[in-house]
């Protein structure tokens, strides 16, 4: 459907991941689909010595002629050494960071930039409410960043990369305060809400997605109306 919408006018990668079996029937679907990439989640559960997850991006670049960006979270924390490996494969264009650990992340962007030809190697910032955290990243290299606002509040969600684009300072502080903040004081009450606000959010903003599955929980009425006037508060910032 994704491919089908937006016709070529943006790229779009698929996420695949967990044990190799599912990971492999997932990209071969992913390139019947048409799509033009693919987000690499780490294997499901299990903790892997460095090598072994080396050896797990290696299986699926095998199997694909199609770009990969590798997630690292969860079960997959890369030293440097393992990164500048897995960027020099084959079909690696990027890495995603979802753990956070801007010391790390430092150094993996360090070795990743000291191989040959590795200026269009891509490095995103990938936490949850990532607008957060973006100035520290940038800090240390990683401009690109994924941002779940943009999925129920896009205008909010452009108005804060249009304005770091321009440095704008006082409407990204505007909005870091009186909108992210918040926003992200309100994920951290329940386990799960990175995911179930942002489906909130897109019902809210007029399109029927439907609740979230277990064992993720959907907002309750007095957070559903926390939600509501946090994104009245944030439009109403970037028309002003």
């Amino acid at each position: 459907m994704a491919v089908e919408t937006t016709a070529g006018r943006v790229p779009v990668l698929s996420a695949a991941g967990g044990p190799v079996p599912t990971v492999l029937d997932q990209v071969a679907r992913i390139e019947r689909a048409g799509a033009d990439g693919i987000l690499l989640l780490p294997p499901y559960l299990v903790t892997a010595p460095q090598e072994g997850l080396l050896r797990y991006v290696e299986t699926v670049t095998a199997a694909t002629t199609l770009p990969v960006v590798f997630y690292q979270r969860g079960t997959a924390r890369l030293t440097a050494p393992t990164a500048a490996a897995i960027a020099a494969l084959p079909g690696v264009i990027g890495l995603k960071d979802g753990i956070g650990d801007i010391e790390l992340m430092h150094r993996i962007v360090r070795a990743v930039r000291a191989l040959p030809d590795s200026g269009d190697f891509q490095f995103f910032n990938g936490l949850p409410t990532a607008e957060m955290t973006v100035p520290a990243y940038q800090g240390i290299g990683v401009e690109l960043y994924s941002s779940a606002v943009f999925a129920f509040a896009p205008e909010i969600a452009l108005a804060f990369h249009q304005a770091l684009a321009q440095g704008d300072q006082t409407l990204v502080a505007t909005l870091l305060t009186e909108f992210y903040a918040p926003l992200v004081e309100l994920r951290d009450e329940v386990p799960g809400y990175a995911v179930s606000l942002v489906k909130a959010g897109v019902r809210i903003r007029g399109l029927d997605v439907g609740g979230v599955r277990p064992p993720l929980l959907d907002p309750t009425p007095e957070h559903l109306a926390r939600l509501t006037q946090l994104i009245d508060h944030g439009l109403e910032a970037v028309k002003a």
